[in-house]
């Protein structure tokens, strides 16, 4: 049972199980509830004390460690808002990174920044890149005295800002999703009810806290009193196949990730290796947070089955910050579900045909399911906000409890809702018996001649060539030189590290664009073959489409129609 806010959650549960242990292997740093509970109450003290008042919006710089949480939950106490800041990924993203932090710290007027003791040799570079914000290391808040009493702290009221969630997209002019108590814990509880969260749950994941499927995810097994294992997201990149490992000997029945961490696995442990495993405490696998693709689901299905994972433990999943997080889920211990449908006139007449698996046409779309507890789910045409009936796509469209009250933007806050309350997503879809299927996010949707493409149609193609690395491919909109409109797709390859010899790099741009060009109907089509790790991601792993351009820019010869 959940309080009306944050702390007072896990002071509940904390009075339950005060030893039920959080866990940070990547960090060799361990806590339990009954220490996030005291250690927060002492930060509290620690933030008031260094000015932080109520109603100030924190930002919270830290890794999957203790201090992360322990800042979240004294900032809840004061009155406060966290903003979970991504963690730097490496020297070469230097700038860009401590550029997209000032504008984050503008937007949400932040004033002050919890920071992991681990960065503390970035202190320097982050004070210049963020004047006018005083850096707190976490250390210092961990250690300090606990105020006298819990009552010398203000009354926090369940419709107070809590977190504010800036989605990784954000480029310019950054959005950040304002979410309170009331929408966090609504969230919290819809999710409880759709797995059946219970006592013999355990959480082992990878996801960093500050993206919101890891942090809700860990905040659900907090609240429910079960152990939780966070291990560091370089720790799965690096090594899925030791990070599978140890999960499954920690025995934890539940773990989310994107879909690419699904395809990361099968990639990194082969069948010998797989069958040594036992996956049967593996109970609820989230997949979501990106398109969900059959070829990853059931590739990870085949390979893992035999060890003991069950498919109806694959939960193909919708959620969005805007959201908190979840929007709609399948049937619990139900496989993973797939409607195949004509992919030329999904894109072109916007609507949802059926064909035959051995369709040249067929796109498998993945069944994310029915909205959950307190939420509302609609599929609307442009400019409007009536419903769509099933099989039409339109901009899904959502209202309920857990939806935030609006934005955090540079230029103001904008009123996001249209009449009735419902929120519009920028996400494409349709609905077929009242479940929810994605076909895509506007903003991502590709024209050409005065025709839509879906980019993820481009992508599936390529990835069918082994001359592309790991499967890893993005398509993009772009201009050609005479004007005209054109996809663009830039592919990761070997090829493209062959010192001094153009010709492979060629070849395998010629073949990819024959192959997405006679896919697609299209022979408006221009491929870059790119060197490996060359495309961009955001800091949970996911390609990001709109940023490849400019990774690609210095890519050399193309193939061009």
């Amino acid at each position: 049972m959940l309080a009306s806010t944050l702390h007072a959650s896990l002071d509940r549960a904390a009075a339950r199980r005060p030893e039920s242990p959080v866990d940070f292997p990547s960090e060799r740093r361990r806590t339990t509830l009954g220490a996030l509970a005291r250690d927060s109450v002492a930060a509290a003290g620690a933030l008031a004390r260094a000015g932080v008042r109520q109603g100030d919006r924190i930002g919270v710089l830290c890794p999957n460690e203790p201090d992360f949480l322990i800042a979240l939950f004294a900032a809840s106490r004061l009155g406060c808002a966290a903003c979970p800041l991504p963690v730097p990924t490496g020297p070469r993203d230097a700038e860009a990174y401590l550029a997209r932090l000032g504008r984050i710290a503008r937007t949400s007027d932040m004033r002050h920044l919890v920071l992991s003791p681990g960065y503390g040799g970035f202190a320097e570079i982050l004070a210049g890149a963020l004047p006018g914000v005083t850096l707190l290391p976490g250390d210092a808040l961990t250690g300090a005295e606990a105020v006298d009493a819990a009552d010398a702290l203000p009354p926090v009221a369940e419709e107070t800002p809590v977190i504010v969630q800036f989605t990784s997209g954000s480029t310019a002019d950054p959005k950040g999703v304002e979410l309170s108590h009331a929408n966090v814990l609504a969230c919290l509880r819809a999710i409880a009810e759709a797995i059946e969260l219970g006592d013999r749950d355990s959480l082992g994941m990878w996801l960093p806290l500050f993206h919101d499927m890891g942090l809700f995810a860990t905040l659900s097994a907090l609240f429910a009193a079960i152990p939780a294992t966070l291990w560091s997201p370089v720790s799965f990149v690096k090594r899925p196949d030791r990070w599978l490992r140890e999960f499954a000997a920690s025995g934890s029945t539940i773990s989310a990730s994107p879909d690419f961490g699904y395809a990361y696995l099968t990639a990194a442990v082969g069948p010998d290796e797989a069958a040594e495993l036992d996956l049967s405490r593996w109970r609820i696998a989230f997949n979501g947070a990106e398109t969900i693709r059959r070829d990853s689901v059931e590739a990870f299905l085949e390979r893992f089955t035999p060890a003991g994972f069950r498919p109806g433990a694959l939960m193909t999943v919708y959620g969005m910050a805007e959201a908190t997080l979840a929007v709609t889920f399948p049937p619990l211990g139900r496989a993973p579900r797939w409607d195949v449908v004509d992919r030329v006139r999904l894109a072109t007449e916007r609507v949802a045909v059926p064909v035959d698996e051995d369709s040249p046409a067929a796109r498998p779309v993945a069944c994310v399911g029915r909205p959950v507890l307190g939420m509302e789910v609609r599929v609307a045409g442009d400019g409007s906000a009536e419903p769509l009936p099933d099989g039409r796509i339109g901009e899904v469209l959502i209202r309920g409890a857990s939806v935030t009250r609006g934005y955090l933007m540079a230029a103001g806050r904008p009123q996001p809702f249209e009449e009735g309350g419902w929120l519009r997503t920028g996400d494409l879809g349709y609905l077929r018996a009242g479940e929810l299927y994605l076909t895509g996010r506007i903003k991502e949707m590709i024209v050409v001649r005065g025709e839509n493409y879906y980019p993820h149609d481009a992508e599936d193609l390529a990835r069918t060539h082994p001359g592309v690395h790991k499967q890893r491919c993005v398509a993009y909109a772009d201009t050609a030189p005479d004007g005209s409109e054109r996809i663009v797709l830039a592919a990761e390859s070997e090829t493209a590290s062959t010192a001094g010899d153009d010709a492979p790099r060629a070849a395998l741009e010629k073949e990819l664009r024959d192959l997405v060009a006679a896919g697609l109907g299209l022979d408006a089509v221009t491929v870059h073959v790119v060197a490996p790790r060359t495309l961009p991601r955001t800091s949970s792993g996911k390609f990001q489409r709109l940023a490849a351009r400019d990774a690609v820019a210095a890519a050399g010869p193309a193939s061009a129609p």
